[in-house]
């Protein structure tokens, strides 16, 4: 927005040019992209065949032409950490040629980490301002009033009042309810964007019910399993017992902060458990062995790292690839699923 506006205020006096380390986070890629970009705005023809030492000598030329013509340039920077990896070329140029007094450029990088700036290498951090600006994520008690804000009718408004009056208790109501709380961690588990907000309550607005015109509960709940992704329920919902008992017992050791753990430790802890409860759900290591190798095949479960690649199986460390939510609503919708696990689950969820 503020780009926007110094554009809209200087539209002769800025150029931006955007990077994403997703794509240019190759120091080679990342000039010819800027050399792209800049020919691009200054109306100059670009030569693919430029080599990478060209196009950062033609960068600097070009800043050192628009300082002197007062035009400022502007690079974004997005996913700056990894930008910060390998040679740091690209960073150390950018940021020295901006020592230059001729110079009028800036530098903006966005990241998601928050220690992004201590990975810059010594010589890059020393050209750096340290100027950095936190956004922290909205809290769930400002989400809720900017959800009122948006759903409420106006009192004032054209409608029927009765019908206002209606509409907004039944709403507070919604708002008080404890699923409803439910709904609003679930849905900001994964994303607490204000983008993303407005998205969920267009869907939970198209799930109204005509007939009434007013919302429901249902209305939350539906809006939030449409946004839901859910790739790996389908092939949660037919595993046998046994593979539910290794997800689980997977699943606790995580809780319980093991840093590290093979078939070996997940079976002292499957065994563990057939010594507390006493089930008759007990099954020999080979059968174990087998749903643990399906398991990985199915890929809810995987390899903790690359290494010991000539490491028998059961020694080789592993993690869960669904996430303790995924878990229990799965438990939930199987029919045939033992008690205890659910138990065990809730009771690990609960503490």
């Amino acid at each position: 927005m503020v780009l926007e506006d110094l554009k809209e205020e200087h539209p002769d006096a800025i150029s931006v040019i955007r990077l994403n380390g997703m794509l240019h986070s190759d120091d080679n890629c990342a000039t010819k992209e800027i050399a792209r970009q800049l020919c691009l705005e200054h109306q100059l023809s670009f030569s693919k065949m430029a080599s990478s030492d060209d196009n950062t000598e033609f960068m600097i030329d070009m800043l050192r032409e628009c300082g002197l013509a007062h035009k400022t340039v502007i690079f974004v920077l997005e996913e700056f950490d990894l930008f910060a990896q390998g040679k740091q070329r690209l960073l150390y140029s950018l940021l020295d040629a901006m020592q230059s007094l001729t110079s009028q450029a800036v530098v903006i990088g966005l990241s998601c980490r928050l220690d992004a700036d201590q990975l810059l290498e010594k010589r890059v951090r020393s050209r750096f301002s340290h100027r950095k600006l936190l956004f922290v994520p909205s809290s769930l008690d400002d989400i809720q009033r900017l959800m009122e804000h948006l759903l409420m009718l106006d009192k004032d408004s054209s409608l029927p009042t009765n019908y206002v009056t209606e509409y907004n208790s039944r709403l507070t109501s919604i708002f008080s309810n404890k699923k409803f709380k439910g709904v609003l961690d679930s849905l900001t588990d994964t994303d607490a964007t204000t983008s993303n907000i407005l998205r969920f309550l267009f869907r939970v607005v198209s799930y109204m019910d005509m007939e009434s015109g007013f919302l429901s509960m249902e209305c939350f709940t539906d809006a939030l399993s449409s946004m839901q992704r859910q790739p790996k329920m389908d092939s949660l919902q037919d595993l046998s017992i046994l593979e539910l008992y290794i997800l689980v017992c997977m699943n606790r050791l995580e809780d319980k902060e093991q840093k590290s753990y093979n078939f070996n430790t997940i079976m002292k802890e499957y065994k563990s458990i057939q010594d507390a409860y006493k089930t008759s759900d007990k099954y020999a290591t080979t059968v174990c062995f087998r749903a643990f190798e399906h398991l990985l095949d199915r890929e809810l479960i995987t390899f903790a790292d690359t290494k010991g690649r000539n490491v028998a199986l059961e020694y080789r460390p592993v993690k869960l690839l669904i996430s303790s939510r995924e878990l229990a609503q799965s438990l939930k919708l199987n029919t045939t699923c033992p008690a205890v696990l659910q138990k065990l689950l809730d009771r690990e969820r609960y503490m």
